[in-house]
């Protein structure tokens, strides 16, 4: 008789275990909802806690210095065609100036030197690009293109240590700069 029972009646427990030591004849609804606004609160106080670390914490999270990398910010929003004019050509001498650091071979020194000037010359060169007419544009975005590839090469020749690919790259960096000041 038992069996039959077992037989005839789906027995739901099996399929949604419950994890209770005895079951309640009455409703649950009161302590779901209690679940539920606790749930909320929940969510405000991580949201809250989030969005003061944030505003606290500001200046550790969104830094702004870069740590001897490229920097991929391309124009600054306050400088001026003039202001970059004018910083062009000292960029450019600093960008040259890691010379004496490739002929003593001081590659780490090399490499950080390199990045540092290369950020800034990248700026001054594209508000410059961006100031002159469509026509002259393209030009001037290929030898800017010509410029910052070899950059790109003579960082990774430094770091590898390969002498006459670094020595290679600084010639074409020193033909890419003397074009474009002669351009501009």
């Amino acid at each position: 008789m038992e069996l039959r029972s077992l037989i005839l009646r789906p027995n739901f427990t099996q399929l949604f275990p419950t994890f209770t030591c005895c079951v309640k004849p009455y409703s649950f609804q009161h302590l779901q909802q209690k679940e539920f606004s606790l749930k909320i609160s929940r969510r405000r106080v991580g949201g809250l806690a989030a969005l003061t670390s944030l505003i606290l914490g500001g200046e550790g999270i969104f830094r702004t210095q870069s740590a001897n990398a490229f920097d991929f910010k391309f124009v600054a929003p306050d400088m001026t065609i003039e202001e970059a004019l004018s910083g062009v050509r000292g960029h450019a001498q600093d960008l040259l100036q890691v010379r004496d650091l490739l002929e003593l071979e001081s590659w780490k020194a090399a490499q950080k030197t390199l990045r540092q000037s290369s950020a800034l010359l990248r700026k001054d060169i594209y508000t410059i690009i961006q100031g002159k007419p469509g026509i002259e544009r393209p030009q001037l975005r290929k030898l800017y293109s010509t410029l910052f590839n070899n950059v790109t090469k003579l960082d990774y020749a430094a770091r590898d240590k390969d002498g006459p690919q670094v020595w290679q790259c600084y010639e074409n960096i020193v033909v890419a700069v003397n074009d474009i000041l002669s351009r501009i």
